[in-house]
């Protein structure tokens, strides 16, 4: 069985359906995946992910590596025991969170040297040790360990970033010793046009088991972002899964599609809700607001979630404005939801060789709000 199985396309998009088979079982694409940084979807149970759709769910091998630690998971049965998530989990390398603390680590040739942001412990993520962590926790997608970069950067900076991820990524495939576990190295390049297409290129002539590309959504201009896309995405063998690491807004997800990708995950649906930002089909609303103080409406009346068949927006404020812990189980709830709401809504106009009318009215709704 392949790692990607194609079902069918739309002919005047790149928008494809499909299927990527994995360890703990296949996942239909195009797939969003919740967020569970440290082997939680934060105030969500895995029982209300999957009644809610979620597929697959992404992890943190950073996180995991720090606290509990990846050993300790291993001894107590993996990642999917440990969390009791039955399904697949993709777990990002790390690369990105590295990168994030900025003057807390120094990127070397052997790999990341930083300072924990738990307590200030020195520590050093070479791409062997990303494997070993993933391996640890059994994550049925690994991500190759690489070296993400701001926006805007230097050509000099770029140019040897890029260099240095393809080096980590050979590490990477030389230290897996997993091979049911499936393994993705980042495309970088900044917003480099010839040196994304080389660096797809490169990577998708390693051997791997699908394309990730990274670098994005780091502060550049939105237009940018999806030529980055279209620059990488033609030159990526069909057989190979395409993931857009940390992107985005409904927007993107359905742009992402449309130009080919398969695999998105993104922190604002949960990190929204629990800034009391919710999305509903005509546009988002901010649930603190005043006019939502006497509202007896849901958040959205064509959704089909716990929240909006059980509650009003004049509690759902209420809870927030008293900041109740089940404000945001509840504003959660209700986000996730509509995202992979979403990805089956795209599905089903793929399977139904419908998706160019949905992409049209769908962008239609967004450019009214």
């Amino acid at each position: 069985m392949p790692v990607f199985e194609h079902i069918t396309s739309c002919p005047s998009t790149s928008a494809r359906l499909g299927r990527v088979h994995t360890h703990h079982g296949a996942f239909d694409t195009p797939a969003f995946m919740p967020v569970g940084t440290q082997a939680t979807v934060k105030s969500v149970c895995p029982e209300e992910l999957v009644d809610m759709g979620a597929q697959i769910i992404l992890g943190n091998t950073y996180h995991l590596y720090l606290r509990p630690g990846h050993k300790l998971i291993e001894r107590l049965g993996g990642l999917h025991r440990f969390m009791a998530w039955s399904g697949p989990i993709l777990t990002d390398s790390g690369g990105f969170q590295v990168f994030s603390l900025a003057q807390f680590r120094k990127i070397q040739e052997k790999g990341a040297v930083f300072r924990s942001h738990i307590d200030g412990s020195l520590h050093e993520l070479t791409p062997e040790l990303a494997i070993e962590i993933q391996e640890s926790l059994g994550s049925d997608i690994m991500m190759c360990l690489d070296t993400c970069i701001p926006y805007p950067a230097s050509e000099k900076e770029v140019r040897e970033s890029t260099a240095l991820t393809t080096r980590w990524a050979k590490r990477c495939l030389d230290a897996r010793t997993r091979p049911e576990l499936l393994l993705f190295p980042i495309v970088q390049g900044g917003m480099d046009r010839n040196l994304r297409a080389r660096h797809t290129e490169e990577l998708c002539s390693m051997g791997f088991d699908g394309i990730a590309l990274g670098g994005l959504s780091v502060g550049e201009p939105k237009e940018m972002l999806f030529k980055m896309i279209e620059v990488s995405r033609p030159l990526i063998p069909a057989k190979y899964p395409v993931y857009v690491m940390g992107v985005g807004t409904p927007e993107d997800i359905v742009n992402g599609v449309a130009r080919g990708v398969d695999m998105f995950d993104c922190v604002m649906p949960t990190r929204n809700a629990r800034n009391g930002m919710l999305f509903t089909s005509t546009g988002h609303i901010v649930i603190k607001n005043a006019c939502h103080a006497e509202d007896p409406a849901p958040v959205d009346e064509k959704c089909q979630c716990y929240t909006c068949r059980n509650f009003s927006r004049a509690y759902l404020r209420h809870l927030f404005i008293a900041r109740e812990l089940l404000a945001y189980r509840l504003n959660t709830i209700h986000n996730l939801h509509f995202y992979l709401n979403l990805m089956k809504q795209i599905r089903k106009a793929l399977a139904e060789a419908k998706f160019a009318e949905f992409y049209r009215d769908f962008m239609s709704a967004q450019a009214q709000k």
